[in-house]
């Protein structure tokens, strides 16, 4: 069970810095500090976990390694219900921080992804939906590139967070970034309603960037 309560764990951390960056310390920091704070919360998972779980944390990941052949199926679902799990308790861990202040509400968005009139930008549906398969396929590519035998393990952590850090830095303006589904789930359960009934685009859209990471992989990739 020690690969799985990781991925719980991890998981859960990642919301807790990630999400908590945004919204405990957002007007503090911006952009840019969130995206790091992203970044650098999933350069010190990789280190913590990933000899015991490969610290996926992210259920494209998941079925990015699985079809590649570089995950056993056995574990796919335990994985990716450990980590939606994970999500959720992070995002509680969250709210019962951030309700410590006077005046919070959850109308200010609890760093929930969203479209439209919920992109921080206002950006389209399509805008959203494009932007999100794109920064998910680079994370997955990137993730894909630390699997090579010649690629030293020691930088694991610092190639795939600094990925990280770099696609947020594109994409919050437009959907918060989610990237993760596991993320936006364990936020927008928490705050419910719009948040919810817009998890759909972000779940359509990480399935399609695995399908394009994995075509790009086997066209770019060489034995």
């Amino acid at each position: 069970m020690n690969k799985y309560l990781a991925e719980s764990f991890g998981t859960a951390f990642l919301v807790i810095i990630g999400c908590g960056s945004a919204v405990l310390a957002g007007s503090h920091i911006g952009f840019l500090g969130v995206s790091l704070s992203f970044g650098f919360a999933l350069l010190l998972l990789a280190y913590l976990l990933g000899p015991i779980s490969g610290c996926h944390l992210n259920p494209a990941v998941t079925l990015c390694l699985f079809i590649t052949k570089k995950f056993p199926g056995s574990d796919v679902l335990p994985y990716i219900v450990a980590q939606i799990i994970g999500g959720i308790v992070g995002g509680y861990y969250l709210f019962y921080i951030a309700h410590g202040q006077p005046g919070f509400s959850l109308d200010a968005g609890f760093a929930c992804n969203g479209f439209g009139e919920h992109s921080p930008g206002g950006y389209s549906m399509a805008s959203c939906f494009l932007t999100e398969v794109l920064m998910t396929e680079i994370l997955l590519l990137a993730v894909l590139a630390t699997t090579r035998q010649k690629f030293s393990t020691e930088f694991t952590g610092i190639f795939v967070g600094l990925t990280l850090a770099a696609v947020h830095l594109v994409s919050i303006p437009v959907t918060n970034t989610s990237v993760n589904f596991a993320r936006s789930v364990g936020v927008a359960v928490v705050h419910g309603g719009w948040a919810i009934h817009q998890l759909w685009l972000f779940a359509a859209a990480q399935v399609v960037a695995v399908i394009f990471a994995i075509i790009v992989w086997k066209l770019i990739e060489t034995k």
